[in-house]
């Protein structure tokens, strides 16, 4: 019998550059575009991550969605409406280089499967961009969602997947890149009745989506950045979605991690339950839907009624509410993660998305402490998983010994 060593593995923690928005002013990054990336590098060295993940998105005079109508400030932190060349990739990795903080990926959220082939278009010219600048920076990912078109049923977006999504699959492969997609179901993304507006939602979905990349040859582009605060919002549990993906075989189809929780309303659930509210949102107005793009983000009320998003750390440690799939346990979470997944642990990026509406302060000196905790937080829980794991499925197994008591089950409520 050989006596294991402890040696703990821990996963890089990192935070998207949409937790701070107005970071670097707007009339100063409109001018320079990459001052923005320069000065969120330096604030995150600040925040005692290892990476950024660096968030892209359609300049607010070319996006389609009116700021008033979203739910969450979006952040193009790298400015993409230039081509990104070798010049402007020095300047980022000297900006890295001297901040000791590194990129975890790129990240743009958008609808790639929307209906109207003119947004599709520009989208689709967009995501190709942050491609090209993911490879010339050496990013090996780009994280986003896929997105659904409304005007189909879920069946008919398979086909559309197919058929317009995967050549960006292949675009990535061609630059040596692995696209990972958040699984949030974007409810309040229109202010039509669907609550499942990103197809890649569920895993189920994702084995389904999978089998039609692996087909033309795109299975190993086609990854998921898992959050389980989407999890939650659906009455889910990351065990037993991490023990489902191991039942059947997909256990490698997880590439990273968003570090956000979902709080459950428990009095919103008894309203409402979890399909969200239906009727008298404020998003329809005598009938019709509002032009007002203030008016249209009450559609978020199909998720905000029911649950609001957590930044780790700032919830109150609530065992009935893990039990109840009610909010995240961080602790479970990392656990299952190494019990269940394939993963190269020390390669494996943790990713701080800050989307907690009371705590979401656009001023840098205010933000940077609850930043800083909740960082620390995500790092520490982390680190404990990593030791528990170590000493009950290395050491204690090596030398024969048994672990104590039952712990969380996957598919037990």
């Amino acid at each position: 019998m050989s006596v294991k060593e402890f040696n703990p593995q821990f996963m890089q923690v990192g935070v998207l550059t949409a937790a701070l928005q107005e970071l670097t002013p707007r009339e100063v990054r409109d001018r320079d575009p990459d001052r923005a990336v320069e000065e969120w590098l330096e604030f995150a060295s600040q925040l005692g991550v290892d990476n950024i993940q660096l968030s892209a998105a359609l300049h607010p005079s070319e996006a389609d969605v009116p700021a008033e109508a979203l739910l969450d400030p979006v952040a193009n932190t790298l400015d993409l409406r230039e081509p990104f060349d070798d010049q402007r990739a020095r300047r980022v990795r000297a900006a890295s280089d001297a901040s000791r903080v590194g990129l975890s990926d790129l990240a743009y959220f958008d609808n790639l499967l929307h209906h109207d082939p003119s947004a599709r278009r520009k989208k689709h010219e967009f995501m190709l961009r942050v491609f090209d600048a993911a490879a010339i920076l050496g990013v090996g990912a780009v994280c986003g969602f896929v997105g659904r078109n409304l005007r189909l049923s879920m069946d008919e977006n398979l086909i559309d997947f197919e058929e317009h999504f995967v050549p960006l699959l292949q675009e990535a492969k061609a630059r040596g890149l692995v696209y990972r997609v958040e699984q949030c179901p974007m409810p309040g993304w229109t202010v039509g009745d669907s609550f499942h507006n990103n197809i890649a939602y569920t895993p189920g979905m994702w084995v389904a989506l999978h089998h039609i990349c692996e087909r033309h040859g795109v299975g190993d582009q086609f990854r998921i950045h898992y959050d389980p605060s989407h999890a939650i919002l659906m009455g889910q549990d990351t065990r037993s979605i991490f023990q489902y993906l191991k039942d059947a075989g997909y256990n490698f189809i997880i590439g990273g991690f968003h570090v956000k929780g979902q709080v459950i309303n428990s009095k919103g659930v008894a309203a409402w339950g979890y399909g969200g509210q239906t009727v008298n949102r404020g998003d329809w107005i005598a009938g019709l839907p509002s032009e007002d793009p203030a008016d249209q983000a009450n559609a978020w009320k199909k998720q905000t009624v029911l649950a609001e998003h957590e930044l780790p750390g700032t919830a109150r440690h609530d065992p009935l509410a893990y039990l109840q799939n009610r909010s995240v346990d961080w602790l479970d979470h990392q656990l299952a993660a190494r019990e269940l997944l394939e993963l190269d642990i020390p390669n494996t990026h943790l990713v701080v998305e800050h989307e907690y509406p009371k705590a979401r302060i656009q001023d840098k000196e205010k933000l940077k402490p609850i930043l800083q905790g909740s960082i620390a937080f995500t790092r520490r829980i982390d680190e404990a998983a990593a030791c528990m794991y170590a000493l009950q499925h290395e050491v204690l197994a090596s030398q024969g010994i048994p672990v104590q008591g039952v712990g969380r089950e996957p598919f037990r409520s």
